[in-house]
């Protein structure tokens, strides 16, 4: 091939080469990218899915949510208006008012209001609320969301749970909250908090449970608390703490107010016992062993022959109770009741609360490093109960 024809066919060739290089180039740098990642593009979703669902509960669960106002009015000690030796007497007094007047407040009386929040369990206008919203009140308002309100009464009140139930006669349909189930609980997921915290009527907070089981807090005789950080004030008190779903799975108690995120709520497992019964008989009956209890420590538990702290250890057994009747003696060692492994004194106390009055359980116990099987009839418990110091947390 001649000498210049070789140069020409080079030259074409780097032209091509070229020109090609110049289009790929080009292609790179101005071609739209490619979809990103799946991930980046579902993040967003995943968010938007979860406030939908927040928002969701929030307009489900409101509208179920009532403000409890309170009055108790405070009475000065002094002499009575009406003079003379019958001033109590009722005849007389209506004698003096149908002649004189009816009186009003004595001078120095004066109302104290309160404020907490409760939740519509029941479409005949059975309101759930803690007992401390209502003790010692004179007279009870209920606000609906819808901003209606109506005169309220306390249907009955338990002071070993910290629950109450008040009535209202509603004049229209009532949104009812559902109740859910707190033993599925697993720590980690979300809870809302819906209530009126410093009068702030239907706040929504939200947060996660922290721990479930919490007792010796100091709040109740009968305590197993779920621990949220779901932000809860004072006024909050009554109000339902709910799952995503929708459904209550407590009512706010108490908050610890040097800390912050530490609040309580009752679960709602041992909400629906105790309201059952005071919407029944106003009262709640619980079954009654006879024995007082205290933890186990480790030590104390090696020498009783225990592998571990699992069980209620008995201090004092109640003359003429039915673990007296059973033959249980201080320093038994319960570790199950009714085939129900106990682990604490705590638990035990709840299960043998929770038995119903009459029925007869088996007991294995721990004596002198030997199990041994006891079986009981469970008594109603009397109306004094063990007895309270002084809370470790303030009810909120």
């Amino acid at each position: 091939m001649p000498l210049k024809s070789a140069r020409a066919l080079l030259l074409i060739s780097a032209a091509f080469a070229l020109f090609g290089g110049g289009f790929w180039l080009h292609a790179l740098l101005w071609t739209p990218r490619g979809a990103p990642p799946a991930a980046s593009v579902q993040a967003p979703g995943v968010a938007d899915s979860l406030q939908s669902a927040f928002v969701a509960v929030a307009e489900r669960v409101r509208p179920a949510v009532v403000h409890i106002g309170t009055i108790q009015v405070a009475r000065p000690r002094r002499p009575p208006a009406v003079p003379g030796p019958f001033a109590d007497d009722p005849a007389f007094k209506d004698f003096f008012d149908q002649f004189f007047g009816r009186r009003g407040p004595r001078p120095g009386e004066f109302q104290r209001p309160g404020l907490g929040s409760g939740v519509i369990i029941d479409k005949r206008g059975y309101v759930l609320t803690n007992h401390h919203v209502v003790r010692g009140a004179d007279g009870v308002t209920v606000r609906l969301a819808s901003k209606q309100e109506f005169r309220g009464r306390i249907v009955g009140s338990d002071t070993k749970t910290d629950l109450a139930v008040i009535r209202f006669e509603p004049t229209t349909e009532l949104t009812v909250a559902r109740l859910g189930d707190s033993d599925a609980l697993r720590v980690g997921e979300w809870a809302i908090a819906i209530g009126n915290p410093f009068g702030l009527d239907q706040t929504v907070t939200v947060g996660v449970v922290s721990a479930t089981g919490r007792s010796d807090v100091g709040i109740a005789t009968y305590e197993n608390f779920i621990q949220t950080d779901a932000s809860i004030n004072p006024g909050n008190s009554g109000g339902p703490l709910v799952n995503l779903r929708g459904e209550v799975i407590g009512i706010n108690t108490a908050i610890v107010a040097t800390g912050q995120g530490i609040g309580f709520a009752i679960p709602v497992n041992m909400v629906k016992r105790v309201t059952a019964q005071l919407i029944d008989r106003g009262r709640v009956t619980r079954g009654w062993l006879g024995i007082a209890m205290e933890p186990l420590t480790l030590e104390l538990a090696q020498s009783l022959g225990l592998r571990d702290t699992r069980g209620a250890l008995i201090t004092r057994v109640e003359r003429d109770g039915p673990a007296a009747a059973a033959g249980l003696a201080p320093n038994d060692v319960v570790v199950t009741f009714d085939g129900t492994a106990v682990d604490d004194y705590h638990h035990l106390q709840r299960l043998s609360a929770e038995a119903d009055v009459g029925k007869t359980v088996k007991l294995e116990i721990v004596r002198t490093r030997e199990r041994r099987s006891v079986e009981l009839k469970v008594a109603e418990a009397p109306d004094r109960g063990p007895s309270e110091g002084p809370p470790a947390r303030r009810p909120r």
